[in-house]
């Protein structure tokens, strides 16, 4: 017969409603009962009836986790981060629930009774109706990656426009002048504040902007692949190029050493997110740090505390990139 609340309550001389609240991490349990608790659980091998639980909380005990598309513009690196990085900090207690929002017709099946709370990892305006879905259903819920108009939101985001700033910054204290960028997926939010902050840091340093330098990817190495092929066939060549990716930015380089252009002696490359590859390319790839995983990190812990604490305000949190200077920069 398997062990129960009760009979962990009759051993550690507390009511049942203690030892609940103990095995939950409640902040009302002090922490010397809570321990000892914990422990005649686990000498006892309890194992926790979760379909009982979730009758008796109201809770489902899952967590969704939502993209805006996991089959288009979503890398795998980018994908493994958010992933890893909310999995660190979600208990075991909680389900994880990945899906993309383009996989729904309508989002009736999205509902209190089905999530605890939701973690938006956003990529796109299109993603408004989703946010206006959940904030009217009153589940918890967290916005990462996207900045969203909507004050009463918990909303992280990486500063990518001051990233793609100073990377271009960087291009050109170099001695670059012709310089290039592949964009990301049009209608992306990610797209146009990277794209924003090239083109400040040429207003700012005083160069021209060219149209024919411009090309839109699609954040996959291909687009990266064909993007600098229409380059390169340019009768005035970029001497570099600032990739919205990394991905993109590693499909370039493919396409320059097919070309036989050397990198960066003939073409230099800089990419954006800090993927795992770009330390181990050859050469090493110059890009911007991305801290998804990071960002992913505090968006699980904001949405474990919303669980507990709902009527917390709404926060817009930044958090810094950083600029990683490799080897595929030359120094003109």
């Amino acid at each position: 017969m398997s062990v129960t609340i009760k009979d962990i309550a009759k051993l550690a001389n507390v009511s049942h409603t203690t030892v609940s609240r103990a095995l939950n991490d409640s902040p009302l349990i002090k922490a010397e009962t809570k321990r000892k608790i914990v422990d005649l659980a686990e000498q006892l091998n309890y194992i926790p009836d979760y379909n009982a639980r979730s009758l008796v909380m109201q809770k489902s005990y899952t967590v969704g986790v939502f993209f805006t598309s996991i089959t288009t513009g979503t890398s795998s690196s980018f994908f493994a981060d958010v992933i890893r990085g909310v999995n660190s900090v979600i208990s075991e207690n909680y389900n994880l629930f990945v899906r993309g929002i383009d996989n729904y017709k309508d989002f009736h099946s999205i509902n209190k009774k089905r999530f605890d709370g939701i973690i938006l990892m956003s990529q796109s305006e299109v993603d408004n109706a989703f946010v206006y879905h959940v904030m009217q259903s009153g589940i918890p819920f967290v916005v990462l990656n996207r900045q969203v108009e909507d004050p009463s939101i918990i909303n992280i985001v990486p500063n990518d426009k001051v990233g793609a700033y100073e990377a271009v910054s960087y291009l050109i204290k170099e001695g670059h002048e012709r310089i290039a960028m592949i964009e990301g997926i049009e209608g992306f939010r990610s797209t146009q504040v990277r794209k924003d902050g090239y083109l400040g840091a040429l207003i700012e340093h005083r160069i021209p902007i060219r149209h024919e330098y411009l090309l839109q990817g699609s954040y996959d190495m291909e687009s990266g692949y064909q993007a600098l092929e229409r380059l390169i066939e340019l009768e005035s060549r970029p001497t570099a190029v600032f990739c919205s990716n990394d991905d993109m930015a590693i499909g370039a380089m493919r396409a320059a050493f097919d070309h036989g252009i050397n990198i960066p002696n003939e073409l230099s490359i800089v990419g954006f997110d800090d993927i795992g590859f770009a330390h181990y390319m050859t050469p090493a790839l110059t890009t911007v740090k991305r801290p998804i995983e990071q960002i992913s990190i505090e968006g699980a812990k904001k949405i474990l505390q919303l669980i507990n604490e709902p009527n917390q305000p709404g926060e817009l949190i930044f958090v810094d990139t950083e600029l990683k200077i490799r080897d595929s920069v030359k120094k003109m």
